[in-house]
């Protein structure tokens, strides 16, 4: 029943994840945003909620034991480490959340905290 319920809950994040799309010239701005939230024209934060939030939780930790919490991954791995999770996967966490510029600015946000 667990194992049922669990492919359920990943297959339901994956279907989100893919309906979270955005308009792609709001990205591409260099407008004057927050820079600590803003990375190589990427809203990382607005990232982080639209792809990441629903499994690491809006606060990076939800709470749950077979997720990470992020809050302070920075100290524990490093800005490739953290990118390469997020490109290829690692556990539960299914690869191609982000790509490109969007892996490499949420990475670079994240090894940030320590």
């Amino acid at each position: 029943m667990k194992k049922k319920l669990l492919a359920l809950f990943i297959g339901s994040a994956l279907v989100l994840a893919a309906c979270g799309g955005e308009d792609e010239a709001t990205e591409k701005e260099t407008g004057t945003t927050n820079e600590e939230t803003t990375t190589a024209g990427v809203d990382v934060e607005k990232k982080f909620q639209q792809k990441c939030s629903m499994c690491h939780g809006v606060n990076l930790n939800d709470g749950r034991g077979d997720v990470p919490d992020l809050t302070t991954v920075g100290s524990r791995l490093s800005k490739e480490e953290i990118e390469d999770v997020i490109l290829n996967g690692r556990g539960t966490m299914p690869p191609g959340q982000l790509q490109g510029e969007e892996a490499s600015a949420v990475a670079e946000w994240l090894a940030a905290k320590k």
